[in-house]
C-alpha cells in the first residue's frame, strides 16, 4: 500500500468522524429553525384563518394575540365586504365589554369599519366612556364613521394636554423628564407609600412629558396630578382629522393652534389647516 492511498484513507475516516461529530450539531441547529419559525407563522397576523380557527382564536380569551389575530381577520373581511364577518359579531360585543383593555381598544377599533351596524353602534357609544382613554380615544374615532358626535369631547381632549394622577398617598420615584416620549404602559413613575407599599404609575397613552407636576421624592396624594402627557403625532393627526367632520366653532381655537406650531409635523399642520377649513364652511 503506497503512502499516498494510507494518507487518503485517513483524510476519509477523519472527515467522517467529523461528519458523524458534527451531526448532533447540525440536527439541533435545524430544530432551532424550525421551532423559530412555527413561533412566528402561529404568531403572525398576516397568516389567514380558517371561519373554524377564527372562532376558536376568539374565544381564546388567555391568549389576548389570538383573539387580536382574529379581529384583524374580521377587519379584513368587512373592508373586502364579506358577508361572512357578520357571523361574529356576537363575539366582538361580548369581547366589548370585557375587563382587558386590549379587548376593548382593538373591538372599538373594529366596529368602526361596519357603520350600518346598530349593535356595533350602540356598543361603541357604551365604549366612548370607558375608564381608559386609550379606549374612549378608538371609540370617538370609530363613532364619527357613524356619523356620531358622542365621542367629540375626547378628540378634543387629544389635542390638549392629559394628566396623570397618582393612584396613591406616598413619596414619587421617577426617573423619566420634561420632554420624554413614552409608550402605552410605560412606567412613569412609583410612589411608595406610609406602609411601605409602591404603587406603579403607567402611562395609559402613548405620548411625550409636557411637564412634570410632582418632582422626584416629593410628596403626593391620592388623585393628585403627577404629570402631564402631549398626544403622539398619530393620536393627533386621527382626531383632528375626526374633527373635520364632527368639529364645530367652539373648537377652532384649538385646532388653529396646530396650524402654526413647530412642535408638530407638517403632515398635522396641513391636516390642522383642513380642520379648521372643514370647520368654517359648516358655519
Amino acid at each position: 500500500m503506497s503512502e499516498n492511498t494510507v494518507t487518503t484513507e485517513a483524510i476519509v475516516a477523519r472527515t467522517g468522524n467529523r461528519i458523524r461529530a458534527s451531526g448532533p450539531i447540525l440536527i439541533l441547529a435545524a430544530l432551532f429553525v424550525a421551532a423559530t419559525f412555527l413561533a412566528w407563522y402561529f404568531t403572525w397576523f398576516g397568516r389567514g384563518l380558517s371561519d373554524a380557527d377564527i372562532t376558536k382564536y376568539l374565544s381564546d380569551t388567555k391568549n389576548p394575540r389570538h383573539v387580536q389575530h382574529a379581529l384583524l381577520q374580521i377587519q379584513q373581511r368587512i373592508e373586502r365586504g364579506d358577508p361572512s364577518a357578520n357571523n361574529w359579531y356576537p363575539q366582538i360585543i361580548v369581547l366589548s365589554g370585557s375587563s382587558e383593555t386590549e379587548f376593548r381598544l382593538t373591538t372599538a377599533w373594529l366596529m368602526g369599519f361596519d357603520n350600518h351596524s346598530n349593535e356595533f353602534h350602540s356598543a361603541l357609544v357604551k365604549l366612548a366612556t370607558d375608564t381608559e382613554p386609550i379606549v374612549r380615544r378608538n371609540a370617538a374615532l370609530a363613532l364619527v364613521r357613524f356619523n356620531d358626535a358622542a365621542g367629540h369631547d375626547e378628540l378634543v381632549a387629544v389635542l390638549k394636554s392629559y394628566a396623570v394622577k397618582s393612584p396613591a398617598t406616598g413619596l414619587v420615584s421617577s426617573t423619566l423628564r420634561q420632554g420624554s416620549d413614552v409608550s402605552r404602559g410605560t412606567l412613569l413613575a412609583r410612589v411608595q407609600q406610609a406602609d411601605g407599599l409602591i404603587a406603579e404609575v403607567r402611562s395609559p397613552l402613548p405620548g411625550k412629558i409636557e411637564a412634570i407636576s410632582k418632582a422626584n421624592s416629593s410628596h403626593v396624594t391620592t388623585g393628585e396630578e403627577i404629570l402631564r402627557l402631549n398626544s403622539d403625532e398619530e393620536s393627533v393627526w386621527e382626531a383632528l382629522r375626526g374633527l373635520s367632520f364632527i368639529g364645530t366653532n367652539a373648537d377652532l381655537e384649538t385646532v388653529q393652534a396646530f396650524t402654526s406650531s413647530s412642535s408638530v409635523t407638517e403632515r398635522v399642520r396641513e391636516q390642522a389647516k383642513l380642520t379648521a377649513k372643514a370647520i368654517g364652511l359648516r358655519r
